[in-house]
């Protein structure tokens, strides 16, 4: 049976990963017939926020890893400990934890950095020829993951997608409902709710992102 990390960030869309998206593409993995294990950094996050109101709480401090576990029902395991070879796929779903907490492309902008985990990870397993699908703002990393020439979509927002190319990545404009495919990097990626308006919509781009991850392995 295929085995897929899924990558998480936090608990929480600002601030950690996003919920919703999350729990699409476990249900997705497991009904296309595979298992998944959930992994997150063991760090703090950037900040916390009020998901009530959007403020940074500014007298709190939560761990990635303890926050993520919230998601994986327990189920999770360090970032730092994962042997890629144990995996046919990684995915990474959205929310601003990602650019917070995986990376530092929320204050960064195209000067980002990803973290270093995360990288060896996601590089060892493109290395081995094994597909990578990124969800949401997720592929704003993919310049910073696989290097000039990756092309990946965050939607249609071109702020972002302007730091994306400078960072040597190439953006291609793209429905919530919809994949962009790289072909040369086996690389997927999908806008969900950098586009999506309900869950629904989330789950139209996400299931397909997670089928075609699991027809690569």
């Amino acid at each position: 049976m295929k085995k897929v990390a899924v990558v998480l960030s936090g608990c929480g869309v600002y601030d950690g990963s996003e919920i919703y998206e999350s729990v699409l593409t476990l249900l997705a993995i497991e009904q296309g017939g595979a298992r998944y294990q959930c992994m997150a950094p063991n760090i703090e996050q950037m900040h916390v926020i009020d998901h009530r109101n959007g403020e940074v709480m500014a007298d709190q401090q939560r761990n990635v890893l303890t926050e993520a576990a919230r998601l994986a029902r327990g189920e999770i395991i360090d970032l730092a400990t994962a042997n890629p070879a144990d995996y046919d796929a990684l995915i990474i779903p959205g929310g601003f934890g990602a650019a917070k907490n995986l990376s530092d492309f929320a204050v960064a902008g195209a000067a980002a950095k990803v973290n270093p985990d995360l990288l060896a990870f996601t590089q060892a397993i493109h290395a081995s020829g094994k597909p990578v699908g990124l969800i949401c703002i997720a592929p704003a990393m993919t310049p910073l993951l696989f290097g000039e020439g990756a092309t990946c979509t965050i939607g249609n927002d071109q702020e972002t997608a302007a730091a994306i190319e400078a960072m040597g990545g190439q953006h291609q404009d793209c429905d919530c409902s919809d994949i962009v495919f790289d072909e040369k990097f086996n690389l997927v990626t999908t806008p969900a709710y950098m586009l999506a308006g309900s869950i629904s919509e989330a789950a139209s781009g996400i299931n397909k992102l997670v089928n075609k991850v699991l027809q690569l392995c």
